[in-house]
């Protein structure tokens, strides 16, 4: 079992106070530093029987953390940089491309991000060569343009390793009212 120990909102906030001036100008800088505080500050609690099935499975979750802090700081070109050129993002029975995603639903991702925030544990990853995939839930709530929030929600992510660095080439979130 894989657990982050620290919220996206959280890692934002211990980056900020050490780089506050890391993601200005330099977008792919700012994107590098993320990932390796997403490494170094989440600390994800890996099992033997992890490492056997995702030996790069520090990565990989790591990746994802990277994407889910870029959100709550509100910061698209971070997030874009995380997801492959091909990536898909399916929720609430749709799907959208890498630049529709972008075009549509990103900015309100990222403002559902920094104002509810949530929690979200990685339950699992599994890695097959250059391809791994990762699972997690999440719980959110508070208030939301007006209306009460409380649900819970499940996460796959679907990531490919291209060259030093994993990128994701696929989400589906689902949720539910708790």
């Amino acid at each position: 079992m894989l657990i982050e120990t620290a919220t996206a909102g959280d890692l934002h906030l211990r980056r900020r106070k050490l780089h506050p001036q890391a993601h200005r100008g330099h977008p792919m800088k700012a994107m590098a530093i993320t990932v390796i505080l997403a490494t170094l500050l989440v600390k994800p609690v890996v099992t033997k029987a992890m490492e056997a099935s995702a030996p790069d499975s520090t990565a990989i979750a790591a990746t994802a953390a990277a994407f889910h802090a870029a959100l709550a700081a509100g910061d698209s070109t971070a997030a874009l940089a995380l997801l492959a050129a091909d990536a898909v993002v399916l929720e609430s029975g749709e799907l959208e491309t890498r630049a529709q995603y972008a075009a549509h639903h990103l900015a309100a991702d990222i403002e559902f991000a920094r104002a509810l925030g949530g929690e979200r544990t990685v339950t699992g990853v599994r890695q097959v060569g250059v391809a791994a995939w990762l699972w997690a839930v999440s719980s959110v709530r508070g208030t939301w343009h007006g209306r009460e929030v409380d649900s819970i929600g499940t996460e796959l992510l679907v990531l490919a390793k291209e060259g030093e660095a994993w990128r994701i080439r696929a989400i589906h979130w689902s949720s539910r009212k708790r």
